[in-house]
């Protein structure tokens, strides 16, 4: 069974920068995309980016491009998003998500498994 665990989540300052993981466990990822999503109260689950677990390739949602920079760590089985310059309106639950689309999608329901999602709250 696979599992996605967040957490780095957490209250910030606008401009500040903040790490999140998403821990994977359960399976071999290296047939996997992992995506990045983010939802603010009220609104639609959002795609930052993503990444393919094989040989590390990114993308990223258009408006997402230049902040936040999205890594994996192989030894630990760990994605991470880094963000950096942020701003209140990245205030929302990230979820990390795996699935086994060919390339790094944003479309929510071609990934099969979540993570709880972790609260990344920006200050004005």
């Amino acid at each position: 069974q696979v599992q996605l665990v967040e957490s780095g989540g957490g209250l910030v300052q606008a401009g500040a920068s903040l790490r999140v993981s998403c821990a994977a466990s359960g399976r071999t990822f290296s047939s996997y995309t992992m995506g990045w999503f983010r939802q603010a109260a009220g609104k639609e689950r959002e795609f930052v980016g993503g990444i393919k677990w094989s040989d590390g390739s990114t993308y990223y949602a258009n408006s997402m491009k230049g902040r936040f920079t999205i890594s994996r760590d192989n030894a630990k089985n760990t994605m991470y998003l880094e963000m950096n310059n942020l701003k209140p309106e990245d205030t929302g639950v990230y979820y990390c998500a795996a699935g086994l689309s060919a390339i790094v999608t944003a479309t929510p329901r071609l990934y099969a498994y979540w993570g709880q999602g972790t609260q990344v709250t920006v200050s004005s």
